[in-house]
């Protein structure tokens, strides 16, 4: 048996309806087997009903594991839903893939906040592909969760986003196994699928790669032996109208994350925010831990560049079916129109199943390194 996969979306503002619709959809789709995984993503209008709608959907479709969350908008197919109740889902058929789910939460410890709910070893004897991981933005320490687990499972590649359904503590809701949860994280580790990932940060480069000769904390002093805001004034004065109005509103600050490559390109930058200046020192201040010696080049975004990232990052790719977490400060705000990465999605892979959610933050692997981004789609890519 191989590989299948299936996608599905309702609109309808009924619970029972909108449940109904979507598994019969995967039903359909799947020619009526259980799938091995099934991902829910649940819309703010809809986050009353969820225990009902979950236990229907497993009654309904009987899944080996069951993660969800609940978002500001979903997506699936071609279609995106940022306003109004949406129930999004993708089912998946794996023979032979092993699955480890966990719900994921802090505890105080003798030492000090630990996360707690991992199993002891679940990737023993396992080729892992993935850690498909949904977190609560108020109650788990994702960034912190991701440097642990470089150190201690290099290689191993994160994907997945912060619910997004309320910006209140104790407002969203994750789901692991059927069960509803309303801190924490829920996660399923993938192995023997080959699921690989894409990151689009939905930036460009503009200037040059540039040393990092002083600075501390998150300021960046120096770039090249000089102020880094006088570096930056002079890539301003370079530029034409156009790509300074791009700096003034959209300005980033892009870290190598491999300074053994000769050159530099697409994807070899961990891309963060500049979120001050000091005119006084010239010092800028960014949304990373600075390094001396780093080598760094300042970016822009706006929607031109982030349609031109994703659609190089997946025209090389292929796959039967995709997972996508895009932030929820793209869609019609930086597109300004709709479905836009649902569509290319479906311009650059084909017709294939694909389901998703907006996201408070995207997680994703840039180089060998996983991180929390802001304004990206990371996407899991099922063979």
């Amino acid at each position: 048996m191989t590989a299948r996969y299936a996608s599905a979306l309702s609109t309808h503002p009924l619970p029972a309806h909108a449940v109904g619709e979507v598994a019969g959809q995967v039903l359909d789709a799947l020619g009526g087997d259980d799938p091995d995984v099934l991902v829910c993503f649940v819309s703010p209008h809809l986050v009353g009903a969820l225990d009902d709608a979950l236990h229907a959907l497993h009654a309904l479709l009987g899944p080996r594991v069951l993660l969800g969350a609940t978002a500001s908008g979903v997506l699936a197919g071609t279609q995106e839903v940022e306003d109004g109740p949406g129930v999004a889902v993708f089912a998946a058929v794996l023979p032979g893939a092993d699955l480890v789910p966990m719900a994921l939460r802090t505890e105080d410890t003798p030492d000090g906040p630990s996360v707690v709910g991992w199993p002891e070893r679940p990737d023993e004897g396992l080729d892992a592909d993935v850690l498909l991981l949904a977190a609560d933005p108020f109650t788990f320490p994702t960034e912190s969760f991701l440097r642990r687990l470089d150190r201690d499972r290099p290689g191993l590649p994160v994907l997945g986003g912060l619910a997004s359904a309320s910006s209140r503590p104790g407002g969203n809701r994750l789901v692991v196994d059927g069960r509803i949860e309303t801190a924490g994280a829920a996660a399923v580790l993938v192995g023997g699928a080959g699921v690989r990932t894409v990151v689009s940060q939905g930036c460009r480069p503009v200037g040059e790669p540039l040393v990092v000769t002083r600075g501390e904390r998150n300021f960046v002093a120096e770039l090249a032996g000089r102020p880094a805001l006088e570096r930056l004034r002079e890539l301003a004065e370079r530029a034409d109208d156009a790509e300074r109005a791009l700096l003034q509103r959209g300005l980033q600050l892009g870290f190598v994350v491999d300074e053994h490559r000769a050159e530099f390109g697409r994807g070899d930058f961990l891309v963060r925010s500049v979120i001050g200046a000091d005119r006084e020192t010239g010092a800028i201040a960014v949304g990373e831990p600075v390094e001396v010696g780093r080598t760094v080049q300042f970016h822009v975004r706006d929607a031109a560049a982030a349609d031109d990232d994703l659609r190089a990052l997946l025209a090389a790719e292929t796959a039967g079916a995709a997972l996508c977490f895009t932030c929820n400060g793209r869609g019609k705000a930086l597109f300004g129109a709709p479905d836009h990465d649902a569509g290319v999605v479906a311009e650059t892979l084909g017709p294939v199943p694909v389901a998703g959610m907006f996201c408070a933050g995207e997680i994703g692997p840039v180089g060998r390194r996983n991180a929390l981004h802001a304004f990206t789609a990371s996407l899991a890519l099922f063979p």
